[in-house]
């Protein structure tokens, strides 16, 4: 697992960014987040994470917020 904090929430696209611990900025969608609702999170807040390579660069998978 990864982890980092989110950067930035687009909830009309649902879609977002996470800073990670390595400085590396990436891509989640609102289907990757689990225990969480995508409407709940805000900028700030620690989340770990996996990472999959997509055609796009690797993005965040599987985030959940970290208590």
């Amino acid at each position: 697992m990864h982890t980092g904090t989110i950067k930035k929430v687009v909830r009309e696209r649902g879609f977002g960014f996470i800073s990670d611990t390595d400085g590396r900025e990436l891509f989640f969608h609102q289907s990757g987040i689990i225990d969480a609702q995508f409407d709940t999170l805000k900028e700030t807040q620690k989340v770990e994470f996996e990472v999959e390579d997509s055609p796009k660069g690797p993005r965040a998978i599987n985030v959940r917020i970290v208590a």
